[in-house]
C-alpha cells in the first residue's frame, strides 16, 4: 500500500494550507483529507494481532482461488471493512493497564480504536495482494515445477525463492520512492478506495437518513454470499452466457465468434462477480479514463485485428488451430508434447526438437505476447515524454522546486526510512536469490548471469511501469504472506488430485489453474524452447518484434499534439500503455471477462459518478467490497462442503461450456478429434 496513504489519512487537527498546494486530482481532492493529527497511536498490541491476521486470510483466500477456472482477487477492502468492528471490540474489552517487558512500556488497549491502527493493519492484510493478482509470480514457477514438469522440489528452497523474490522489491522500491510516492501526479487511484472507506468508517454523518455504510455492506455481503452459490456450484452456466453458439450449434465459426470461454466471446455475458473481476480486479475501483483506454485497445484487439488476422490473411498458418486457445501446438494443429522435447535434467534435447517440429501459438496468445512487445516500449517512451522533466529534476535532488501537494507536505512531518534499511534489503535479497543459483543449480536452473540480467531488467522497467500504475491503476506483511502463500500453494498442490491437468482433471472441476497454465506456456516459450526459435530469424513469430518499435514511436504523436493543444486537457490522458493493456492477460484471461469487465466498469464510474456522485461517493468501494467477500467466502464453503467431499449436480445449467465447436481448427484438411475437416 502506498506510503501516501499511511500518512495523510490522519485525525482532525488542520494543517496550514495556503491554497497553492491544493491535490490537482479530481479524485484526490473528493476522497483524500487534507489534515493530520500525530499524536495517535500506530504500532499497538491490537494493529500487529489484526494486521498479522487479516494478511493470513486474505492471502489464504487469493492463493485459494487462483488455481480456480474463474480465480478470484479478492481486494484489502475486505479487511478494512471487517477488522472495524473487531477493533471497536479490542479496545471496549481488552485490559487497559501497563505493562513491562525488558523496560519497555506497552498496553494491549491504549485508548479508541483509532484511524491510524486502521490503516497499519490494512497495509499488512495488503501484503495479501499486493502481487497483483493475489500470489507471488514465484508462486507460479513453483506450480509449473511441482505440477506440469513433475520436478521435486524441497519446501525450504520453495520458501527462499518467494521470499527473496518478494522482498526485493521493497529495496526497488526504496531506491524509487522519490518518483512514485512524492510527486503530486503518483496519486495511486486504487488506494483512493481505502482511503474513501477509512473516512466512511470513522467520520460520523448524523445528518444522513439513508443506509450507512457499514449496513450497505452487510446487506451486499450476505446477497453476494447467497447469489454466488448459482454460479459457483448449482447454475454455473451464469459465469459465461454464449448465447451465439445455440443460435449456431453446427457452425465453427458462429461458436469461434460468440463463445465465452474459446471465442471472441461476441454477445456473451457474464452475471458472475468472479468472471468480471477475475484478471483486472474490480472494475468500481478504476479511473473511468483508464477504463476508456482500455477500452479502446481491446475493440481494436478483438474485434478488428484479430479477425483480419485470423480469416482474412491466416497469419502465422493461425486457421490450423483454435482462435483462441492457451494451449501449445504441433504444425498439424494437434497439442504440443513437450515431454517429447526434454532431457531427464529438463533442458532442451535440441535433436528431439528438430525431428518432432516447431511450437505454433493460438492466434490471440501470440499476438497477445506481441502486444506485450508494443506495452514494454509504450512504456517507457511515454513516461519519458510525459514524465521525463519531473524525474530528471528529482534525479538531481531539487525536490524543493518538485511539484508537491498538501499531503506530500504533510508527510515531511514523520522521520523518514533511511535509505541504508532498504539498501540492506536489496543487498540481502540478490546475494541469497545468487546463493540459490549456486548451491541448488539443478533445481532453479538460472545460472548467476541469468539472475544478474533479470535484476537489472527489472530495474530498468520498475520506473516507467511504476509511474503507469500510479496514475491509472494498472512490511513484515510480506514475509507472513508470502510464506502462507507458498504453505496453502503447497497443500492445494499435494492434496488435490491432477490439480492443474485439464486432460485428467472431471469435466466439471473448477481446479484448472488457467493463470498457471499460461506461466507453464511462458516456460516453454522463454525458457526451454528459447525466444530466438520462435522470434528470432527463420522464427515463425519473427515479425512480432517489430511491435517493440510500433510500440515506441506510438506514444510520439500523442505528446507532440499536447504540446500544440496544451488548453485540450483529454490529449494527455491518451495513454497508449494503457491502451495495449486492453490486450494484455489473454489468456488466461478471455474477452468476455475483459468485456464484461470494461461495462460494469463504465456503468459505475462514468454514469453513477457523474449522475450520483453523492451515491458513488457513500457506496461505491463499498459495494466493491461486498462483492468481493460474499462471492469469496460461498467460493470457500461450497469448496470445503461439497466440492471437496465430490458432491456435484449434473444438469443442463451445470455444462459450463456449449460451444465444444469453439476450439476447432478452420484450416481444410486439419483434423482434430471432435472437429468437421473442411
Amino acid at each position: 500500500m502506498r506510503e501516501r496513504e499511511g500518512e495523510s489519512c490522519r485525525g482532525p487537527a488542520m494543517a496550514s494550507n495556503n491554497g497553492t498546494d491544493r491535490p490537482t486530482i479530481e479524485e484526490v481532492a473528493l476522497v483524500v483529507p487534507e489534515t493530520d493529527d500525530p499524536s495517535l497511536p500506530v504500532m499497538t498490541f491490537r494493529a500487529w494481532f489484526l494486521g498479522i491476521t487479516s494478511c493470513t486470510v486474505l492471502m489464504f483466500l487469493n492463493t485459494f482461488f487462483t488455481y480456480r477456472t474463474q480465480p478470484l482477487t479478492i481486494s484489502v477492502i475486505l479487511m478494512q471493512i471487517a477488522v472495524l468492528p473487531i477493533g471497536k471490540f479490542m479496545a471496549s474489552s481488552l485490559p487497559t493497564r501497563q505493562y513491562k517487558l525488558m523496560g519497555w512500556g506497552f498496553s494491549l488497549n491504549p485508548g479508541p480504536f483509532n484511524m491510524k491502527e486502521h490503516v497499519i493493519i490494512t497495509i499488512f492484510a495488503n501484503c495479501g495482494v499486493s502481487y497483483g493478482g493475489g500470489d507471488a509470480y514465484s508462486i507460479g514457477a513453483i506450480t509449473v515445477m511441482k505440477a506440469y514438469y513433475n520436478q521435486r522440489l524441497g519446501f525450504f528452497l520453495a520458501l527462499l525463492i518467494v521470499l527473496t523474490t518478494q522482498i526485493l522489491g521493497y529495496g526497488w522500491a526504496g531506491m524509487l520512492r522519490k518518483y512514485l510516492v512524492e510527486p503530486a501526479e503518483m496519486w495511486w487511484p486504487s488506494n483512493l478506495a481505502q482511503v474513501s472507506l477509512f473516512r466512511a468508517l470513522h467520520e460520523k454523518d448524523s445528518r444522513s437518513k439513508s443506509l450507512t455504510r457499514m449496513q450497505f455492506f452487510l446487506i451486499f455481503l450476505v446477497a453476494s454470499f447467497a447469489y454466488y452459490a448459482l454460479p459457483g456450484y448449482m447454475f454455473p452456466i451464469l459465469t459465461f452466457f454464449s448465447w451465439v453458439c445455440w443460435a449456431w450449434p453446427r457452425s465453427v465459426t458462429a461458436q469461434q465468434i460468440g463463445s465465452g470461454y474459446h471465442g471472441l466471446g461476441v454477445g456473451a455475458f457474464t452475471l458472475d462477480w468472479a468472471g468480471i473481476s477475475a484478471y483486472h480486479g474490480s472494475p468500481l475501483v478504476t479511473p473511468w479514463f483508464s477504463i476508456v483506454n482500455i477500452a479502446v485497445g481491446f475493440i481494436m484487439f478483438i474485434y478488428i485485428i484479430i479477425p483480419l488476422c485470423y480469416w482474412k490473411y491466416n497469419t502465422f498458418d493461425s486457421r490450423k488451430f483454435p482462435i483462441f486457445s492457451s494451449n501449445l501446438f504441433t504444425s498439424s494443429g494437434g497439442t504440443y508434447d513437450t515431454t517429447k522435447i526434454l532431457t531427464p535434467q529438463y533442458d532442451l534435447n535440441i535433436a528431439a526438437y528438430n525431428s518432432y517440429g516447431k511450437l505454433y501459438l493460438s492466434p490471440l496468445f501470440a499476438l497477445s505476447i506481441g502486444s506485450g512487445f508494443a506495452r514494454i516500449a509504450a512504456t517507457i517512451t511515454h513516461v519519458a515524454l510525459f514524465h521525463g522533466s519531473d524525474i530528471w529534476r528529482q534525479s538531481k535532488s531539487a525536490m524543493n522546486s518538485a511539484k508537491m501537494d498538501i499531503h506530500a507536505r504533510l508527510m515531511k512531518n514523520y522521520k523518514e526510512v533511511p535509505q541504508w534499511w532498504f539498501l540492506i534489503l536489496l543487498v540481502g535479497s540478490v546475494a541469497l536469490s545468487l546463493l540459490m543459483s549456486f548451491v541448488w543449480k539443478k533445481d532453479v536452473q538460472l545460472p548467476w548471469w541469468g539472475m544478474l540480467f533479470a535484476f537489472g531488467l527489472a530495474w530498468i522497467i520498475t520506473l516507467p511501469i511504476g509511474v503507469i500504475q500510479a496514475t491509472t491503476n494498472q512490511l513484515a506483511g510480506t514475509v507472513i504472506s508470502a510464506t502462507v502463500n507458498l504453505a496453502v500453494a503447497w497443500w492445494m498442490l499435494g492434496s488435490i488430485e491432477n490439480i492443474c491437468d485439464v486432460e485428467a482433471l472431471h469435466p466439471e472441476s473448477p481446479w484448472t489453474c488457467p493463470k498457471f497454465r499460461v506461466t507453464f506456456d511462458a516456460s516453454v516459450i522463454w525458457g526451454l524452447i528459447g525466444p530466438r526459435r520462435l522470434f528470432g530469424p527463420g522464427g515463425m513469430y519473427r515479425n512480432l518484434v517489430w511491435l517493440f518499435l510500433i510500440g515506441a514511436v506510438l506514444p510520439v504523436p500523442i505528446w507532440i499534439l499536447s504540446k500544440i493543444y496544451p488548453e485540450k486537457e483529454w490529449i494527455p490522458l491518451i495513454n497508449i500503455p494503457v491502451i495495449s493493456y486492453g490486450f494484455a492477460g489473454m489468456p488466461p484471461a478471455t474477452p468476455t471477462n475483459i468485456s464484461s469487465w470494461l461495462v460494469t466498469g463504465t456503468i459505475f464510474n462514468y454514469f453513477v459518478f457523474r449522475y450520483r456522485k453523492g451515491w458513488w461517493q457513500k457506496y461505491n468501494y463499498v459495494l466493491s467490497a461486498a462483492l468481493d467477500a460474499g462471492t469469496a467466502f460461498m467460493g470457500v464453503l461450497l469448496y470445503f462442503a461439497l466440492q471437496n467431499q465430490n458432491v456435484s449436480l449434473k444438469w443442463w445449467g451445470t455444462d459450463v461450456d456449449h460451444c465444444p465447436l469453439a476450439k476447432c481448427p478452420t484450416e481444410p484438411g486439419i483434423s482434430v478429434k471432435g472437429c468437421p475437416v473442411f
